[in-house]
């Protein structure tokens, strides 16, 4: 989601009421210079929740990497190594590890000094030189377009996480020092870098569940973007603060005398919404600052689950509730881990009072995130395998990872993590009562890919809730999906792509689809060479063509087969590959003075048991097929086959006079034959014109015959050629030549009908 300006109707009006130059950016005053962190405050710092805490290790990391950066400084002109222990004190307010505080302060010493990942395990140790060379590859990039280094720093970011989720959150906390320092950056920089910050880092920090640092993230970046829009939020949420400033605290103190009362102790505490979070909604919804509900909101933290739903009842039944704003993150939990109960209900002052219902764990969870599991205890195993049983929102990390064997390619995988990073979500269900947890705006194809990808690639239908329902259909919180498949799709329809929603979907879409392409020009090649190897009388075996593979310049027998149905590769060649001494007859049995389709012509109608000619079964077939663009072709035809590099079969009837374009090319020939099963009839494409008589209701007529006897048109194309009449040129689909025969004769009955002929283009 790159951030652009919008502007609705309703902040023009916000932003007139308020004091604010129209269009300089905010000044924001020079900060004091603070004073860098002392090793005895992070060794402080980390004991304060770790006890047990390797001091020694700390100092020796404290002191290894202010050596390493020696008089390095920073744009600000601050000391280099200050940014390395901010870095620190974030991590150390997320309550993390001693290894990861220490990569956190080793992170940019492989890359910005003379330090080797070597010295450093010999120092540190493994563990500690595999995070810090971790985010060390992150930098190591340069890519052409600005959108495909930002995706592969994407992906590299998530390989790394693959490997250590630490790395992750020492990279959160690097972008929010960063973030925080912004100011010093040169402007085009700090636009690019913030943009970056919106569209990856912030959603990023989401997901993980980590909330308080999205927020930051957010209104840092909102803050560079936007500086006018945000500082006119700001100003209205100072306003509003200081006018309710007595409401806030009244409404705290009702729900916790009325909670204690009952006989539950809890902790309640206001909150207001943060300024990006604010613009964003009022852009979404299209409504002034002064429309808006909920901009703060109260936390209701209790002891464990059953209180929580002990507090929901007495607040329920002291206040009145809003219908449709109740939602049960409990029972349900986000992906990213986030657990609470929310309610709105009209409260002291007929104020709205949006409420949120956690324990003190889930509380920690819902600021903290995946930072919130305690790595630094013992008998947790690796963070990753911890994290794997405890934690949903590294399972989506490892669903996205994934997805990178998926992509084509970096902007293709970017698409679709930004998809799954910036959708809210629905939760559906199986017959069987599996969860499937799917963002907004989903649909069942993105359910059954969900469910398998098998089951999305053979869907064919779907029931939501009992009723039958397209495959688009847009899903709801609670839907029953059961997707209908078919043994008979094997690949999905392209056009399905443009319709999922989710990276996962799109990815299996595009992947079922090549290869299903890819499928088809195999077996069109694999009968182009037998039928070739047959009329030469000479041997084929797939052994033989693999011993053949190096002079081909192909790594297996189906490349070999999807080039020549494509056009790369001649049949001949081939041929040549296995049998050095093979000679190609060119074409000879139809001459050349005559014309290929002369020769054609000549040919007796009737095939022998084996015949060499390719069988045609329809467009719906495993080969790559289409008929012939002004005219068609259909049973009953004779046909020939010219074979288009990268497009496949072109069928055209015999008597085509396009086919006079192909004559110097015979390579391209292929002898085709009908192959249509009675038992399941096919129409096929023809195009006729018709001259009529210029009438009301001739057209009318022409269409009732065509009807009555089960064409159907599928394009009509008038033109007047007189006063009198008019040519009428037809695209129709009919079973085979008799069925089109008939059409014509019985159109040739009409009054209104002066001549009719066939188009063969």
């Amino acid at each position: 989601m790159v951030y652009r300006r919008r502007r609705p109707t309703q902040m023009q009006a916000a932003t007139e009421s308020v004091a604010v130059a129209p269009t300089a950016p905010v000044a924001r005053p020079a900060k004091p210079r603070a004073r860098m962190m002392r090793q005895y405050d992070l060794v402080e710092r980390v004991r304060s929740y770790n006890p047990n805490t390797n001091e020694d290790l700390l100092n020796r990391a404290y002191v290894y990497a202010m050596k390493a950066h020696g008089s390095q400084t920073r744009a600000s002109g601050d000391p280099y190594f200050s940014h390395p222990l901010e870095v620190a004190a974030i991590l150390t307010d997320l309550k993390l590890d001693d290894a990861t505080i220490v990569a956190a302060l080793l992170h940019d010493t492989i890359e910005d000094t003379e330090a080797t990942g070597a010295e450093i395990d010999q120092i540190f140790g493994p563990e500690i030189r595999a995070l810090v060379e971790g985010l060390t590859k992150l930098k190591r990039l340069e890519l052409v377009s600005r959108e495909a280094k930002q995706a592969e720093n994407l992906r590299k970011l998530l390989l790394a996480i693959a490997d250590d989720v630490r790395v992750l959150l020492v990279k959160l906390a690097d972008r929010l020092h960063n973030m925080r320092t912004l100011d010093f950056v040169p402007p085009e920089s700090r636009r690019r870098i913030a943009e970056e910050t919106l569209d990856i880092y912030a959603p990023l920090s989401g997901r993980m569940g980590m909330q308080e640092m999205r927020e930051e993230l957010e209104d840092l970046s909102f803050r560079t973007l936007d500086p006018e829009a945000y500082s006119v939020v700001m100003q209205r949420l100072d306003a509003l603060a200081e006018r309710n400033r007595n409401l806030i605290g009244e409404i705290e103190a009702q729900l916790s005398n009325n909670l204690r009362h009952r006989g539950l102790g809890a902790r309640v505490y206001g909150r207001r919404k943060k300024p990006f979070s604010i613009w964003t909604k009022m852009e979404r919804k299209s409504v002034g600052f002064e429309q808006l509900s909920d901009i703060f909101g109260f936390r209701v933290v209790v002891n464990d689950v059953e209180a929580c739903y002990r507090a929901l009842g007495i607040v329920h039944t002291t206040w009145p509730v809003v219908p449709g704003r109740f939602k049960d993150y409990i029972s349900t939990p986000k992906q990213n881990d986030y657990r609470s109960i929310h309610t709105t209900v009209i409260g002291p002052g007929n104020q709205r009072v949006e409420l949120q219902i956690r324990t003190e764990a889930m509380d920690q969870i819902a600021e903290r995130g995946i930072a919130a599991h305690v790595f630094y205890k013992e008998d947790v195993g690796s963070p990753n395998e911890f994290l794997k049983r405890e934690s949903n929102a590294f399972a989506w990390l490892r669903h996205t990872i994934g997805i990178l064997s998926e992509s084509a390619n970096p902007e293709e995988f970017l698409e679709h993590t930004k998809l799954e990073l910036f959708h809210d979500q629905v939760f559906c269900f199986t017959p069987k009562g599996k969860l499937i947890a799917l963002p907004r705006h989903a649909n069942v194809i993105d359910f059954a890919y969900a469910v398998h990808t098998d089951v999305g690639n053979s869907a064919v239908g779907c029931k939501i809730n009992g009723k039958f329902a397209p495959l688009s259909s847009e899903l709801q919180n609670g839907d029953e999906v059961e997707v209908l498949t078919s043994e008979a799709q094997s690949a999905p329809p392209s056009a399905w792509e443009s319709l999922a929603v989710t990276g996962k979907a799109r990815a299996a879409i595009r992947r079922a689809t090549r290869t299903a392409v890819r499928d088809q020009y195999a077996g069109l090649g694999r009968r182009i060479v037998e039928r070739l190897f047959e009329r030469a009388k000479i041997e084929y075996a797939d052994d033989k063509l693999k011993g053949a593979l190096p002079r081909l310049a192909r790594a297996s027998i189906e490349d070999v087969m999807a080039a020549v149905g494509r056009g790369e590769i001649k049949a001949s060649d081939v041929a040549r590959a296995m049998y050095p001494d093979y000679k190609e007859e060119r074409v000879a049995r139809y001459g050349i003075k005559k014309g290929l389709a002369a020769k054609l012509k000549e040919k007796v109608v009737s095939e022998p048991p084996r015949s060499p000619a390719i069988p045609i079964r329809g467009i719906n077939s495993d080969l790559p097929v289409k008929f012939a663009p002004n005219g068609g072709a259909v049973p009953g035809d004779r046909i020939v086959g010219i074979v288009t590099p990268g497009e496949g079969i072109t069928i055209y009837p015999i008597q085509s006079p396009a086919l006079k374009d192909f004559e110097e090319e015979p390579e391209r020939w292929l002898d085709v034959r009908w192959d249509i099963e009675d038992s399941m009839p096919q129409r096929f494409p023809a195009r006729i014109r018709v001259e009529n008589v210029n009438e009301p209701g001739a057209l009318a007529q022409i269409a009732t015959v065509i009807a009555e006897h089960d064409g159907n048109i599928d394009n009509i194309s008038m033109q007047r050629r007189s006063p009198d009449f008019t040519e009428t040129t037809i695209d129709l689909e009919v079973y085979d030549l008799k069925h089109l025969s008939a059409i014509l004769a019985q159109l040739r009955a009409k009054a209104v009908v002066a001549r009719v002929e066939r188009v063969n283009g």
